[in-house]
């Protein structure tokens, strides 16, 4: 066969360029340059080095997913979910809660019409007590929360006072910290560009920096029983870690709560921020608007019936922004507080899960097809019809 005349050209010209005495170099090097070429070219090429790893050549468990597993899967699953279900749902109903909003009725009734002047006087008497009875008999220890909602500590962008809002500007809440400076006196001036607006007093840093320690709760709960005064045990309520890593024991409050807005809780500054566990639970931010947070708790039971007494000082601003404050009261069980949520999630996968085992049964009853049976084949089931394709 003739060989095509653009081939004949190239290979006329791949002879000429071979044989051409000029197309070497005068000291005749190009013989060697182009071995280390084609050397480098081969080397380059080659395979990389074998690995059972890389070539996914590991031994592997490949189960074939039979209707037999599938049914004996969704009825072991059913039978572990539901007993977990039901004790869970069980224990979530043996947990005591009390949950009492007060922030209204608080506000004395001259105030009624002017709440934010009420909250941001100084020299306005803030103390009210409410009074609610134990429904039920609530073992040791109690603990209480505040519960405070419509608050974004997860992004709220702040606004108490024209000074400070001028400020602000894009700044977020969350964002409004410094967690190195928490942790050492040798980082006491770190990261203050992150706490803006509420970063230095003159040249002197702030410690604790930013909006979030800045706006800590500040209402406090005193306690009584049949005018027996209940002790609020407030140690141990931050987490261990916290403790031990996240704030210093040589770090103490400086120039914090000096300026003519005072979002919060004050800091005793003779106390290093290692014991001050107040703040550690506030620092730790809620992921949603409606949060509760542990604010103590009551070592001794509680007994049916039992009126108990509340003195507040109804310090916090949570009127300026729409919230609501409520005082908490639980119990808890080997699962936590009350979340029914829990229990009624398991209670419902393994009805789901016992559901379908049942109709996986009955199809694969009545209507059963064979693992591995040619005859489904589409060229089996229409042979004429995939041919003439």
């Amino acid at each position: 066969m003739a060989m095509p005349s653009f081939l004949e050209e190239d290979t006329t010209l791949i002879d000429v360029n071979r044989d051409d005495p000029s197309s070497s170099s005068e000291g005749g090097g190009s013989d060697g340059d182009d071995k280390s070429i084609l050397a480098h070219e081969i080397e380059s090429k080659k395979p990389p080095t074998y690995s059972r790893f890389t070539q996914q050549e590991l031994p592997a468990c490949k189960p074939i997913i039979t209707p037999k597993l599938v049914i004996v899967s969704f009825t072991l699953i059913g039978f572990l979910f539901i007993p977990i279900g039901k004790t869970a749902l069980s224990a979530s109903n043996n947990v005591v809660e009390i949950a009492k909003r007060y922030d209204m009725e608080c506000i004395p009734e001259i105030y009624s019409n002017n709440i934010l002047h009420y909250i941001q006087s100084v020299g306005t008497n803030k103390t009210c007590t409410v009074k609610f009875t134990v429904p039920k008999h609530m073992k040791g220890p109690v603990f209480i929360y505040y519960q405070l909602t419509n608050f974004y500590q997860n992004y709220r962008k702040m606004s108490y006072g024209v000074p400070l809002r001028s400020r602000i500007k894009d700044t977020k809440y969350m964002g409004s910290r410094s967690d190195r400076q928490l942790t050492s006196k040798a980082y006491e001036g770190a990261e203050l560009e992150k706490c803006e607006p509420l970063e230095k007093v003159g040249e002197e840093p702030i410690v604790p920096c930013g909006l979030v320690a800045w706006s800590m709760f500040n209402d406090t709960y005193s306690f009584s029983v049949k005018d027996k005064a209940l002790i609020v045990n407030k140690t141990n309520i931050a987490w261990e870690s916290d403790k031990e890593t996240r704030f210093g024991s040589d770090v103490y409050p400086k120039n914090f709560q000096t300026g003519d807005v005072i979002g919060g809780a004050k800091l005793n500054s003779s106390i290093p921020l290692s014991e001050q566990e107040d703040l550690m639970v506030w620092m730790r931010t809620a992921t949603l608007r409606n949060f509760r947070k542990l604010y103590g708790r009551i070592d001794v039971d509680l007994e049916a019936n039992d009126e108990i007494a509340v003195e507040i000082q109804n310090n916090y601003n949570s009127y300026g922004y729409g919230g609501e404050k409520l005082l908490v009261l639980s119990t808890t069980s080997a699962f936590g507080g009350q979340n029914k949520f829990l229990g009624v999630a398991y209670l419902t996968v393994g009805g789901f899960c016992f559901f379908f085992a049942i109709i996986f049964a009955i199809i694969y009853h009545f209507k059963r097809r064979e693992i591995g049976d040619t005859a489904y084949l589409s060229w089996n089931r229409n042979p004429v019809g995939y041919y003439m394709k």
